[in-house]
């Protein structure tokens, strides 16, 4: 069975949204984890991050759940650490209030491991990453990250180590994804949000999205978001390769309107180019990675019911998600505020039908890399759009407030644990 990768800037993603196949060696290492690559079954899991639950669903065809895990078993206990602490409360609270837009945000993002035995969350309102045992629900191991409160996420292509942002530190750790022990860390921009490995693994990039929660959102005050940037870093010392400023990119494009918080973003399947989307902006860029600069924007339609007050964007997303065809023919995006979804030739770049979804969240590439899913917040479901035709090919439902969607494995067989 073919071992596939997704992987998001940004988010990485992003969150956010590279996505390619895994070499043989890696397909390999999987292998050797669980003794055979057919005890494995590929899957999507779905972040329900208000509920604190991760959906299990089929990764292609109808694309039916199959299961349901319970991502906070310790939530008694993470409430009374939380409750005697006045500085953690304060926190917590200040996530609640504007973040997780009067809810908890229990499951930001969520990695399986090579076995398919464990499955790895991050847990923004418990500022930790936690991995929990599939078959037991039980947690294996807890690391608590830096600040208070934990982001987005990034696997290695191997499989064997996890990188998670601490949004509040400027940190992003590096785990091993087996026993939770940190490997390395490394500073960031202001309020870290994707990272993404690349896929010779020798790097780490993180987008910094600084603060998206003020309600400052006038064009001429952007300034005041703090400092964002690309940070890449050697994923194997943890120092600091490259920083990337898109604030002096967009500005040498003639783009000096546009916010430099680079939101979801996906490379094409050669990493030559970067497609990413920014704060309040209906659309995409391409940056060419080796020349360095914005070589084409794509503006995409405006839905006339999205106010124009920029202060109700949520987080001050226009579109959030982004992912690119394993064969790098088609570009998927989530319009979140304007409440659709399309299809874009990455040729040229002309989009095709806007598909109706509520709040889509974020958009990641089918098992068989057909489909583009997105999840669709302000309606509960997960919705495939066949990348050939642009159109909606399944809906099924899932937990409160679905957000990221990774492709992984469970092993053959596999039910929901008691509780899930």
């Amino acid at each position: 069975m073919p071992v596939r990768r997704t992987v998001r800037l940004c988010s990485v993603a992003a969150a956010l949204a590279l996505t390619a196949t895994v070499p043989a060696a890696v397909a390999t290492a999987a292998e050797s984890a669980t003794g055979s690559s057919a005890a494995l079954r590929e899957v999507l899991f779905v972040g329900n991050n208000w509920d604190g639950t991760a959906d299990v669903i089929e990764s292609t065809g109808d694309f039916a759940r199959i299961g349901r895990i319970d991502v906070i078993p310790d939530r008694d206990e993470r409430m009374s650490e939380i409750n005697a602490d006045p500085i953690r409360w304060i926190y917590f609270m200040a996530i609640r209030n504007s973040v997780g837009e009067g809810h908890d945000q229990f499951v930001d993002d969520m990695y399986s491991t090579p076995d398919g035995r464990s499955v790895v969350v991050s847990r923004p309102s418990f500022a930790d990453v936690v991995s929990l045992d599939l078959a037991t629900g039980r947690i294996n191991w807890r690391f608590p990250v830096a600040g208070h409160r934990s982001d987005h996420m990034a696997v290695s292509p191997d499989g064997t180590r996890v990188a998670v942002s601490a949004s509040t530190a400027n940190t992003v750790h590096v785990l091993d994804i087996t026993t939770g022990r940190e490997l390395g860390s490394f500073a960031t921009g202001d309020k870290p949000h994707e990272n993404v490995f690349t896929e010779d693994g020798k790097h780490i990039w993180n987008m910094s999205i600084g603060e998206v929660n003020t309600a400052l959102d006038a064009t001429w005050l952007d300034w005041t978001k703090g400092d964002r940037r690309i940070t890449v870093a050697d994923a194997a010392t943890f120092e600091q390769v490259k920083v990337i400023d898109m604030r002096d990119r967009l500005d040498a494009a003639g783009l000096r309107s546009h916010s430099d918080a680079v939101r979801p973003a996906a490379f094409s399947p050669d990493e030559s180019k970067l497609y990413f989307q920014v704060s309040f902006f209906n659309g995409f860029f391409e940056y060419d990675v080796a020349a360095d600069r914005i070589t084409r924007t794509k503006t995409l339609p405006e839905n006339p019911a999205t106010s124009d007050d920029r202060t109700t964007w949520v987080n001050d997303s226009r579109h959030h998600g982004i992912t690119v065809k394993p064969d790098g023919g088609k570009i998927c995006v989530a319009g979140t505020m304007d409440d659709y979804a399309t299809v874009v030739d990455r040729a040229t770049l002309k989009e095709g039908p806007l598909v109706t979804v509520s709040k889509p969240y974020w958009a990641t590439v089918s098992g068989d890399g057909k489909s583009c899913v997105v999840s669709e917040s302000g309606a509960d479901r997960v919705t495939a759009i066949d990348f050939a035709t642009g159109e909606k090919t399944a809906s099924v439902p899932v937990g409160d407030h679905p957000q990221r969607v990774r492709l992984g494995h469970v092993e053959a067989g596999w039910s929901s644990p008691a509780g899930g």
